[in-house]
This record gives C-alpha cells, structure tokens and sequence, in this order.
C-alpha cells in the first residue's frame, strides 16, 4: 500500500493541504494518508517544532504532502524545513515554472549554500557560512542533467563567479558534469539571468544553481504565470521525495480564505508524477486549466473566489474527467 504523510504546516497550509489532499484521494483512494503535526504551532504548545518521532513518521512514508510553515525569528527556532531536508537527504528542490510562452525547471541545490544551517551570533556581528561542496554541486549537477536529457537538452548554469570563489568551484563542477553527460550548457550570472528570464523566458529550459539563489530566481519567476499561489516544487533524494507549495505559511491572510490552492494541488500532481501515475498528474492540471477558464480563481489571480470555492471547482472538473458526469 502507498502511504502518505500529509503535513498541513501552519497559517495557509492548513487550508491549501486539505484540497491537495483530496486530490489525490479522488484519484487514489487506496492511499493511505496519514497527518504528521510540525511546524510553529506545534512549537508553541510543545515546544519542539519537529521531532525524531515526527521524522520517523516522514521517513516511512512513500511520498510526503507538505504544507508551509512559520520560523519565527527566535533564537531557539530550528528552521523545520531545513532539519527535514537534512534528515531525509532531499537534496535536490525541482520548481517547475509553467504558462503561455513559459516551461521552465529550476533545479535548486537543496541542503547546503546559505542553507547550510551553520550560523552563530557575536556582539557585533551575525555570521551564515555559506558551505559548496564538491559531492552536493555533483548530485545537483547530475539530476538538473537528467531532467535536461528528457526535455530539450540545454542546461543553463546559474552563478555569481565574477564574485564569489565558491561559486566558481560550483560552475566548474556543474560544467564537467554536463560534458560527462553530454548536455548542452551556457553559464549565466545569477542577477543578469534573473532579468534575463523575465524578458525572455521562451529561452530557458532547465537552470541549475545554489540553494539561496534558486530559491530567488524561482519566486521571481512566478511572475510570468501569474505568482507565488501558482508554482509547486518536489524536494527529492535518493530514497525520499516531499511535494509543497512554493509559497510560504502567508500569516498576513491566513483564515480568510483566500489563499490560492493551485500551487498545492500542482504539487500533489508532481507527487503522481514521482509515483509514476503521469496519466493522474496530467489530469490535474487539465482539471486546474478549466477552472481557471472558467474565471473561479482567488483574489491573488484576479478572481473573487474563496479558497475552498476553488478547490471544490478543481476536485468537480477532476472528477468529470476522470469518471465522467454519472458518478
């Protein structure tokens, strides 16, 4: 039996999970989904965000559904997404960016860079070791070329080595690895590339970079089909993947009901994708364009629809075109 575990997380998670989750139980009722608790909520009733039990749960599951969640600025606050990106070696965050004129995979080096979780604080200064090792630029390099191989075949190589030295360690890496494999590459300033894929994104097919930049240069995208509430991402290792929204917990607008659920049902569709059912991943986003087409969007996108009135519009055309109008 697949297992999920499904992570609602905290502020919007909570209310964008839930629609993800039903997703898939329309599609797989046979999943066995079952809740892990982490995150800031739990942190203030616990006071432990995320534990070794709660890792375990993650770790024995075939997939995981994860919400956003809160890391306040508290000294004694371990980023929980850092410590699961750690503990399950998901070393490789897959942020596809996909609209009119746009299909772009940023492939972001996911557990080192600034992420490296290796910071302290002085009197008068505050320091994050920004740590490029020659294993994680390899892997990352290695994956973002797989995926290259089974689209177009060119990897841009996203940098700041006209700056940083450990960036001229991670391009270098990056273009013996895409020789080794034979994909097609050009190297790219980070910032240049940045502005370069808003005004040209018709250019682009897989980019790899760090984890920091990534992680910009992928919101920035979001620009180009419609933001943050639209983009899903997949955090893959050699034995564990975790699906989430790009988009953060959003405590601005949480119980209101109008987060966006797109970019959490878009990541339960590349959780199908990993669980090899391309055919049910390919459904969702069918059942997300019709939607959409019939203008029942959330505020964010131009729309006046609430979140659970979208969602319920995605999950009816789902099961239309999955079953038909007699079910």
């Amino acid at each position: 039996m697949t297992t999920i575990a499904v992570v609602e997380g905290d502020g919007i998670g909570q209310e964008v999970i839930p629609v993800a989750r039903d997703v898939l139980a329309l599609l797989h009722p046979e999943y066995e989904c079952y809740p892990v608790e982490v995150g800031y909520g739990k942190w203030k009733k616990t006071g432990e965000a995320c534990t070794a039990d709660d890792i375990s749960l993650l770790r024995d599951a075939d997939a995981i559904l994860f919400g956003a969640v809160t890391t306040p600025p508290a000294a004694d606050y371990r980023s929980v997404v850092l410590q699961i990106r750690k503990e399950l070696d998901l070393y490789a965050n897959l942020r596809p960016v996909r609209g009119k004129g746009v299909d772009i995979m940023v492939v972001r080096e996911n557990t080192e860079g600034l992420y490296s979780g290796i910071e302290w604080q002085e009197e008068d200064r505050a320091s994050t070791l920004r740590v490029i090792t020659r294993k994680g630029s390899e892997r990352i390099a290695r994956a973002a070329c797989r995926i290259a191989r089974e689209r177009r075949n060119h990897l841009t190589i996203g940098n700041k080595a006209n700056v940083i030295k450990s960036d001229v360690f991670f391009r270098d890496i990056c273009i013996k690895t895409a020789e080794e494999e034979g994909v097609l590459y050009t190297t790219a300033f980070i910032d240049a590339l940045t502005l370069d894929v808003l005004m040209h994104p018709d250019r682009y097919d897989v980019i790899v970079t760090t984890n920091i930049f990534g992680d910009i240069l992928s919101d920035a995208a979001a620009y180009l089909v419609g933001g943050l509430g639209m983009l899903p991402s997949a955090n893959i290792g050699d034995r564990h993947a975790l699906f989430e929204p790009v988009h953060g917990s959003a405590p601005d607008i949480a119980g209101q009901g109008i987060a966006n659920p797109v970019a959490a049902v878009r990541s339960a569709a590349m959780l199908l994708h990993h669980q090899g059912d391309a055919r049910g991943a390919a459904l969702i986003e069918e059942a997300i364009r019709l939607t959409a087409e019939a203008g029942i969007m959330t505020p964010d996108t131009g729309g006046k629809a609430s979140t659970a009135e979208v969602g319920a519009a995605i999950i009816s055309t789902l099961r239309r075109l999955t079953y038909g109008t007699c079910r």
